[in-house]
């Protein structure tokens, strides 16, 4: 209730807090969190965060409070949260906690009728190519790392406090928590489905920028390909100058006094393209089960309205 009440209130920005719990077995029981300050990027606002974060649990401790740190948790936007910014954070945590979790909490999504509520982590095989930097297109085949494999989900299970439980008992026997609610039989869809259809539109512009600088770099390769055929028949040229001149010859089969002069171009790395396709790929998802509950309504109010008819 407290990753919720944050996220909402704070929506339509994102938005983060610390998890904290314990570390039992295969469980990561999640008992208590608390929320991050508004962060404007400054290096001195970051510093005074750390010093909240570690006044805080100091606070936690004293009054005998879980503080152990399991992760944190943030907020998305039409569920998209695939960044570069997020898998540092998982790194960064990785070093000193092996389980940590991320919650990731879209407030836009759960309007529409369901709590979108999910716990993810980086996957072993990616944690281990992002340490060594072996982010290219080889290295990601050879590894067999997709684009699907960055993030994993992780199975959520909720369990409610006995005051909780017993506050919904309460509405329940009041009949507010069974009351009748049309705004359920809503049919307007329109806002959000063009919002994910602009942010998806996004996105394919983002890929094919990153389809073209893959474009560039393969003709600078063959740019490069082609100034080392020219250097390598102008170094025979010159040795046989200098053998017809009694000169010894200069080395032709050792490319790296070609590369001091030629730099070979870098290839880009492959990870904004899985992370843009995650995030689109989430998207389609949620425009997918928009449209199934849409037109599952219009089919309820069709056969309400033949029946009053």
């Amino acid at each position: 209730m407290k990753v919720l009440q944050h996220c909402n209130d704070a929506s339509p920005q994102v938005t983060t807090g610390q998890l904290l719990g314990l570390d039992v077995g295969s469980t990561l029981e999640v008992t208590d969190c608390f929320p991050f300050p508004a962060s404007t990027g400054d290096e001195l606002e970051e510093d005074s965060v750390g010093v909240y974060q570690l006044e805080i649990m100091r606070c936690l401790r004293e009054v005998n409070v879980d503080n152990n740190t399991v992760g944190w948790y943030q907020s998305a936007v039409l569920g998209t949260y695939q960044t570069s910014d997020l898998i540092d954070t998982f790194i960064n945590y990785h070093d000193n906690i092996k389980n940590c979790v991320c919650l990731i909490y879209d407030p836009q999504s759960s309007q529409r009728g369901s709590l979108a509520l999910q716990a993810i982590r980086l996957k072993d095989s990616f944690i281990e190519l992002y340490k060594q930097d072996k982010l290219t297109a080889k290295d990601m085949v050879q590894s067999g790392v997709s684009w699907r494999d960055v993030f994993v989900d992780i199975p959520i299970k909720i369990a409610n406090l006995a005051l909780t439980q017993a506050l919904i008992t309460e509405l329940q026997s009041d009949g507010l928590g069974t009351a009748v609610d049309y705004d359920r039989l809503s049919l307007s869809t329109q806002p959000y489905v063009e919002k994910s259809i602009q942010s998806l539109l996004d996105q394919v512009d983002d890929l094919i920028g990153e389809q073209q600088k893959v474009t560039m770099y393969h003709k600078n390769v063959a740019r490069h390909a082609q100034s080392y055929a020219s250097w390598l028949a102008k170094r025979r040229q010159d040795n046989v100058t200098r053998r017809a001149a009694g000169e010894e010859a200069l080395p032709e089969d050792d490319p790296a006094e070609f590369h001091k002069e030629f730099k070979p171009p870098v290839e880009p790395s492959l990870l904004d393209s899985y992370l843009i396709c995650s995030q689109m790929s989430t998207l389609c998802d949620q425009l997918n089960v928009t449209g199934n509950a849409t037109l599952e309504k219009l089919y309820v109010m069709d056969a309400l309205q033949k029946a009053i008819v």
